[in-house]
Order: C-alpha cells, then structure tokens, then sequence
C-alpha cells in the first residue's frame, strides 16, 4: 500500500511518485486503438475477476438476474440456489444454444428453454427433456447450463470468464481484499439505478469520476463549494492508496462550506449533513459505524467527504458519510460504454425523509448528467487525433494509475504476471 497525505499549500501533491508512477504525459492510443481494445477484452475482461454487484439482488432462493456482457458475447444468469449457494452460468441452452433466459430478473426454481421446453434446475442440473427416447443415448448429466466461475467477497459477487481462473478471487484482490473487510454496506438492498449508453471509450467515462480536478470547472453550482475552497480551490485529494491493480483516493471536503441562501430545500437538510456531504440520504448519526472503519477515510481527516475506491478493472466504490453507491464502465466497443450507477439509500420512513431522498435524487441526476455528459466530447477530440497523448497532474493519479494496470494486463502473458509487483 502507498498512501500520502495532501498538502494543499504546497506547490504539488506527491501521490504519484509515492504510487511508483511515472510523471510523463501518457499516450491516448488506449482510447481509441481498436487493436488496443481487442487486446483489453481478451488479456483483461476474459482473464480479470469482474464484480458483479451485491448478493442482496438475489436474497432469496430462486432469485435471478441476468448480466450481459457485450465484449464477451455472453449473457450470463447469476441466481441463489435453494441452498442458499450464488452460482453464474452461461444464458445458453445445451441443446441448440437458444437463450434461456428472457427475463432480466426475477425468481424461478427452474428455468425452462421456450425453443423444445429443455428445463434446467436453478443450480444447473438438466432435469427434463421432452421425447427424450428419440436422442441417441442422451446423457443428461453431462448436458447441464455451462457453469462460469463465480465467487463473493464481503457480499460482493464477482465471475470470471476463464474456463479455469489462473489465479483466485482473493489472489485477484491481495492486500485491497483485507484491508476492506468488513465494511458495513448500508442499505445494499435498496437503491436508485442510474443508466446510459455513452459513445466513449470505457477509459474515458472511468476516467470522469476517477479524480476532483475537474470539480470547479464542470460542476461550480452544484458541488464546486463543496469540494473545493479558499484553502483548496482545485480540489487536491486528502490522501492515495494502491494495492497492485486497485486504488483508492480520498476527496476532501469542504468544512466552511453552507448552502447558499437561494438552495432553500438544500438548507433545510444541511444541519443533518456531514462535514462536506451534500449528496447523501442519510444521516451522519446512521453511519457512524461505517465512519469508524479504517479503511474508510483512512487518515481521518476532518476535512474528508468521499472515499472513490477501484476494483481493477472497471468497478467502482464510493462511499460517504451517508453511505455509499457504485459504478459500473461496461465496454461494448472501441468508443461506446454501458455505465451504470447505483445509489443506495434508507427506506423513507416519513416525509422528512422522503423528501430529503427526492432532493438527494434531484442533485445526484443533475450532477451525473455534468460528468458524463463531458465525455462524448472528450471521445470526438481523442479521435481526432490532434493530441498524441495527455500530461496527468498529481491530482489525477487515479486515472495513471489505471493505465498503468491496463497497459500491465495487455502485455502480460499470464494474470500471475500481471499481478505481480
């Protein structure tokens, strides 16, 4: 782990040559090479440990959901069998390759082909086959859905697409995977999902919510004040951390700031609110069990508002005061990403905090919309080819750091290799 803590009157920060980074500008070839992406779905998306989301999405047995993963070409069922077991398999009948799953979610002991009625159980077993007579010796044990390799981590669920993973889950996450045990993820089973296709390179939208330099600039009415002040006005992160192809950093927040007079709902919710916390539907007092952790906000610093933390490759943890939320990058092709984000809040158990969560909604779309509707235009000036590559400064370590995985991965024969330190 490398970890550095932010002097913001300091000429620069440090946190990248702490990380073992290098400082020169980095190529935009990544971006927009469809040869480089070829290789990115193949060394990494088909190799890499990739999380799925919380196992509260299926917390009873027969739950489902089906995740489709367009690089791969493979939807994928993962479901809770009536034992209690996540198991992931292929959406594919052994029959004639029909999709056997139509619906996105949902709850089915068992999950029958619409194409000749082949009816498989939820944990796999191929248990009934209409004139089965007629087949030549059909063997239904060996004719089962096509299992994918799925393992959890502290409630998250993660798959990998190798047909034998070369290196396990908790190889995959090292030393991120202990540090962050248990982490209290409050309200993971109810939350407000955020969806767009965006004509950008995965990179370029992970790379949106990768740092705060662009808070000022992009978001001066919404939380401009909030991440930034007089003391730090271009909103130098508090401190970094790396743990092999993972990362976290955390943001700082703003201890002087107050809703302006014209934020009239903003500012009947403010004396609720943590030190910097405009974005959450909870309390400070509901999540003081999550503030205690010591992976959370790790230098304790009073001027702390959000941890951004990465699992390699392209999932996201945020968490807040009041909780947290994700993102997913999904990539479909060279310059085109699914993204998904979740927002996780409390049920509203009166209108005060109906209202408080309907305001939270309200900013979290319009500040959303401000990031990610900045990065079709950043894809059209990568492909333009006018700059060759970028210069990074300190507070954009993230997003070096990022690259420096992706380009590790691309080139390692072996995950073992492109793990190593």
């Amino acid at each position: 782990m490398n970890e550095q803590v932010a002097d913001f009157r300091a000429e620069r920060t440090n946190l990248t040559e702490l990380a073992g980074l290098s400082k020169e500008p980095v190529s935009l070839e990544p971006y927009r090479s469809q040869e480089w992406f070829e290789r990115e779905v193949n060394q990494i998306f088909k190799r890499a440990w990739l999380c799925l989301g919380r196992e509260e999405r299926i917390a009873n047995p027969g739950d489902f959901f089906v995740q489709k993963i367009e690089v791969a070409k493979t939807d994928i069922i993962v479901t809770r069998t009536k034992g209690g077991h996540v198991r992931a398999f292929h959406n594919v009948c052994a029959h004639r390759s029909n999709k056997l799953v139509l619906d996105p979610e949902g709850n089915a002991s068992r999950f029958i082909c619409r194409y000749h009625n082949w009816t498989y159980r939820n944990d796999g077993e191929l248990i009934g086959v209409p004139d089965q007579k007629n087949f030549f010796d059909l063997d239904k044990k060996s004719c089962g859905l096509k299992p994918i390799a799925c393992d959890m981590w502290e409630g998250w669920i993660f798959i990998n697409l190798q047909p034998e993973p070369e290196v396990t889950l908790e190889e995959f996450l090292g030393d991120f995977g202990e540090i962050y045990k248990g982490i209290p993820y409050l309200n993971a089973d109810k939350s407000i999902l955020f969806v767009s296709r965006l004509k950008a390179n995965w990179k370029v939208i992970a790379d949106a919510f990768a740092e705060t330099y662009h808070i000022p600039a992009i978001h001066p009415e919404t939380i401009g004040a909030t991440f930034a002040s007089n003391e730090n006005p271009f909103a130098r992160p508090i401190s970094a951390q790396t743990w092999g192809p993972h990362r976290s950093v955390s943001t700082y927040g703003n201890p002087a700031y107050a809703p302006p007079e014209k934020a009239k709902v903003e500012r009947l919710f403010y004396s609720n609110t943590a030190t910097g916390n405009v974005l959450s539907a909870a309390s400070l007092e509901d999540t003081q069990v999550l503030l205690q952790h010591p992976a959370i906000n790790p230098t304790k610093s009073e001027s702390w508002a959000v941890d951004v933390t990465w699992m390699f490759p392209h999932f996201q943890i945020d968490v807040s005061p009041g909780g947290f939320w994700t993102h997913h990058f999904w990539p479909v092709s060279q310059n085109e990403t699914l993204w998904e984000s979740r927002f996780h809040v409390p049920d509203a158990t009166d209108i005060w905090s109906r209202l408080q969560q309907e305001h939270y909604i309200a900013r979290l779309a319009e500040i959303l919309l401000e990031d990610v509707g900045n990065t079709e235009r950043t894809q059209e000036g990568i492909d333009s080819g006018a700059m060759e590559t970028m210069p990074l400064q300190d507070g954009e370590v993230m997003i070096r750091h990022s690259l420096h995985n992706v380009r590790k991965w691309v080139e390692a024969a072996t995950v073992r290799e492109a793990l190593a330190k």
